[in-house]
């Protein structure tokens, strides 16, 4: 499933470069994830690196958005046509 930034989001942007899908974007008062570009990091790492560096763990799975990882490779291809994942 796709990603999202909850309230307790402090606005620091330590997610935003991490994101190789640039799915996150400052929103007007917390940071936000686009679920059409969010593959929680699959086709770049082993786990998503946006919940990594959150520093109040705002970054967590969305359940409305729920997705299986041949799913979420599949999204990564179309985002990245031609390229191979590094991760699978």
């Amino acid at each position: 499933m796709a990603y999202k930034i909850t309230e307790e989001c402090i606005s620091c942007g330590a997610c935003e470069p991490e994101c190789k899908n640039q799915a996150i974007k400052e929103g007007e008062t917390i940071y936000v994830i686009d679920p059409s570009k969010c593959t929680e990091c699959i086709g770049w790492f082993a786990s998503p690196k946006c919940a990594e560096v959150c520093p109040v763990d705002a970054c967590i799975p969305d359940p409305a958005h729920k997705e299986t990882k041949e799913q979420l490779l599949e999204k990564w291809k179309k985002l990245h046509p031609g390229q191979t994942p590094a991760t699978t």
